[in-house]
Order: structure tokens, then C-alpha cells, then sequence
């Protein structure tokens, strides 16, 4: 078939692979070539032309659009090449997007492309066209979800299979939802990128990834996860971008959360993703799918190959709803100016006015308790108390773990905040 459109594939590993599957079902779209680090690797799938130069790909006159799966930092060079040679972008690289997509969009407006980027957010589930388009005439005050798949299904094995998390690492790793060193997942890292990327979609405004607070998944305990059930919460890592007081600025982080059973995302189990996003006129409204695998992962990319196809050739500007047309950097307040609802484990020595002092700690620093709970304590010199508090700021909770930490007898094990 003539006029096909040209496609150059730089990575082939099993997103790049799935992604050739799927296209192989278009009769006018062909893969003109792939670059690879290794190109004596045995491969699920065969292709035109492969080479180790990715640069061959960026500057390739017949190549309409360059498909960047290989993830990484090291690609953005290639990247620039390609768009300077008036190549559009479809990309799943989360990492570069956060660290450098503010240069990368500058660029692609300049030349007269576009960078697509769905599948770098949450995988299968459509997301970023959807808040462009169907969503447009929304003012967001949040979004929040469940962004990283591996994570999530360390935490629902560990509630399900009463587990530690060492052991539901091992079995993710072993299933390959989590990689050798899973660092990027269980420190965060991953899920800061992505809600970095919604941030800046949904605030219309650049966002300094230095900035979000990050915390992952590792502190978290099974009897944590079997103490939070019994008191009706569900533990997840939340990624949270929202307005602060109707204000311009943001209040941006990635941390575990308590969240109450009652709300539709504390059931969302194992590697599957969620995207919540709270604004007027819609009011609430969330996206649930698989949020990794290379089928999900190539149906967002092909499917944004498709967008790009779809009005190729037609105008002068493709796809200029996904364009970047804001400059400002976003003001993201510091953890310590955030108000949450916090649970507090705490092991204490037991004896008569434990309580007391921390009662006595909470308002020195005027936090008012939800509730407060000691647990049942059998031949062992050591009680367990549980503390959930109404909503305070950040910097006054870390003061009062602070002054009862002073004494010996008394040690807060773990602080998670309740969504």
C-alpha cells in the first residue's frame, strides 16, 4: 500500500514488541525501523530494519513519527534530534517527561510537533486526551490516584495474605511486576513523575518536580495493614495534586494514606491503576485500568500514533489541543504547610499515664484526636497504641512525635496520613 505512514521505533523491549504487534493489524502503517542497545538479542518479533544508532531513526527523511519505549534520560538528545528534523513524538518515558518536558515542549511547539504521551501517566487507562478534550471545560481543584501498579500490589498481598512486605516484594519481583532493584516503584520515585505530569495538565501550570514531597511503601508494616482494616481504612500509595483553599497554589506529594472503605479507590487491588480527578462542572470522576503490561502500555501508544494519523496532512497544526501553552512554574507549598488526618503506631512501655502524656502532647500542639485506641497486651511488658487525629498541619504533628519521642518510654513506630 502506498503513503504509508512511517513509524521508527527506538526500544524493543516488551512494550517496543507489543507495540509492533498491534501496528502489524494496520495495513497503512508500517515500521520502518527500530534502534536497539543489543541487536543480536532474540526478540518476540521481526521487523524491517533495526539498528543501534537511534540517531538514524531521529534523522530518517521518511519517518513520521519516532516512538521513544526504551525509557530512561539518555534518549532526550535523540529526542531533540528528531524534532528538530520535524518529527512527532509519542513517548511513554514518564522520567523524562517530569525532568525535562518543559524544554522538550518548548521545542515541539517551535517545530510545528507534537509530543504524545499517554501511556507514560497510567498505562492502558486513557487519560491525557481525555482531560484535553472531553474534560476541557472543567476547573480542576485535584486529582489523585493510584498510579504505580507495583506498589499496589505489594500492599493488597500483604492485606490479603497477611504478609510482610520483604516477603509480597519478593513475589512481585518473582512475577516481574517489580523489577531486580524496585527502588523507582517502592521509593515513589515512578509515581512522582506521573502525578507531576497530571499536575501539570490538569493546573495548566510547569511543575518543578523538586518539589513534591515523595515517600514510599517500605515502612509500612502487615499489622499496619490489619490495623487499618479493623478501624475501616484500606493502606494505598496516593499520589495527590490539588489547589490549596481555592488559591493558586499547589499542594503536590506521594505518600501511603489511610484510605476509608467507603471510597471506591481503597478498592482497587494488585496492578491495577486509578485517576481521580474532582472539579466543576463533572464533580468526581475516575479512571480504573490496567496501569502496566505491554498490551495496555502499546494500546496507549498506538493509540496515540493513531490521533497524530488521523489529522496528518490535514492542517497546518496537528493535534493543537495537546500543544503546551503555558510557561509559569506552579508554587508548591512545603509538606510541613499541609493539613491531613494522621495515624499514629506507637509502642509504648505499659504503665499507668502513657495516655495521659500523649493526650497531654496533642494539645501542647493543639491537635484534636479522632481516636485513640491501646491494644491488647498479653506477657509482654510493651502496649501498642493507635492515634488517628483530626486534620492539623504537618509541622505540628512532627513537633509533637517529637516531644513524646523524648521519652525513652515511648516510640512512634510509624506516621501514615489519612486521605
Amino acid at each position: 500500500m502506498e503513503n504509508k505512514l512511517k513509524i521508527g521505533i527506538i526500544g524493543l523491549g516488551t512494550v517496543g514488541c507489543g507495540v509492533v504487534k498491534v501496528l502489524s493489524r494496520f495495513d497503512d502503517i508500517e515500521v520502518a525501523a527500530v534502534a536497539v542497545k543489543n541487536i543480536n538479542k532474540k526478540r518476540e518479533v521481526e521487523v524491517k530494519k533495526i539498528t543501534t544508532d537511534p540517531y538514524e531513526i531521529a534523522k530518517d527523511s521518511s519517518v513520521d513519527i519516532v516512538v521513544e519505549v526504551a525509557g530512561g534520560l539518555a534518549v532526550k538528545d535523540v529526542l531533540i534530534e528528531a524534532i528538530k528534523n520535524k518529527k512527532h513524538i509519542v513517548t511513554a518515558n514518564k522520567e523524562l517527561l517530569a525532568k525535562h518536558g518543559a524544554e522538550l515542549f518548548d521545542l515541539a511547539k517551535e517545530n510545528n510537533v507534537v509530543i504524545m504521551y499517554e501511556a507514560a501517566v497510567a498505562g492502558g487507562i486513557p487519560i491525557i486526551l481525555p482531560i484535553k478534550t472531553s474534560l476541557k471545560a472543567n476547573e480542576f481543584n485535584s486529582v489523585a490516584g493510584i498510579l504505580n501498579g507495583t506498589t499496589n500490589y505489594i500492599l493488597t498481598k500483604m492485606e490479603e495474605d497477611n504478609l510482610s512486605y520483604d516477603e509480597c516484594l519478593l513475589k512481585a519481583q518473582k512475577l516481574g511486576y517489580a523489577e531486580t532493584d524496585p527502588t523507582g516503584d517502592v521509593e515513589g520515585y515512578d509515581a512522582m513523575y506521573k502525578i507531576a505530569i497530571l499536575a501539570n495538565i490538569v493546573f495548566n501550570k510547569r511543575i518543578d518536580y523538586t518539589k513534591i514531597y515523595r515517600e514510599g511503601i517500605t515502612k509500612i508494616s502487615a499489622g499496619d495493614i490489619q490495623i487499618a482494616n479493623e478501624l475501616g481504612y484500606k493502606i494505598k500509595l496516593i499520589a495527590q495534586a490539588k489547589k490549596v483553599d481555592n488559591s493558586d497554589n499547589l499542594d503536590i506529594r506521594v505518600h501511603p494514606m489511610l484510605v476509608d472503605k467507603n471510597r471506591s479507590i481503597s478498592e482497587i487491588k494488585n496492578a491495577t491503576n486509578a485517576v481521580l480527578l474532582s472539579g466543576f462542572p463533572v464533580d468526581k470522576v475516575m479512571f480504573v485500568g490496567p496501569g502496566a503490561g505491554q498490551f495496555p502500555t502499546a494500546s496507549s501508544v498506538v493509540g496515540d500514533i493513531l490521533s497524530i494519523k488521523a489529522e496528518l496532512h490535514t492542517n497546518s497544526c496537528v493535534l493543537p489541543m495537546t500543544m503546551c501553552n503555558h510557561s509559569k512554574y506552579a508554587n508548591i507549598i512545603d509538606i510541613d504547610d499541609t493539613k491531613n488526618s494522621y495515624y499514629l503506631r506507637i509502642s509504648a512501655n505499659n504503665e499507668p499515664g502513657v495516655i495521659g502524656k500523649i493526650g497531654l502532647a496533642c494539645g501542647e500542639f493543639k491537635i484534636n484526636l479522632s481516636c485513640i485506641i491501646q491494644k491488647g497486651v498479653i506477657d509482654n511488658p510493651n502496649a501498642t497504641i493507635i492515634v488517628i487525629t483530626e486534620n492539623c498541619y504537618e509541622r505540628d504533628i512532627n513537633s509533637m512525635i517529637e516531644k513524646i519521642s523524648k521519652d525513652n518510654h515511648i516510640r512512634v513506630e510509624n506516621k501514615i496520613r489519612v486521605m
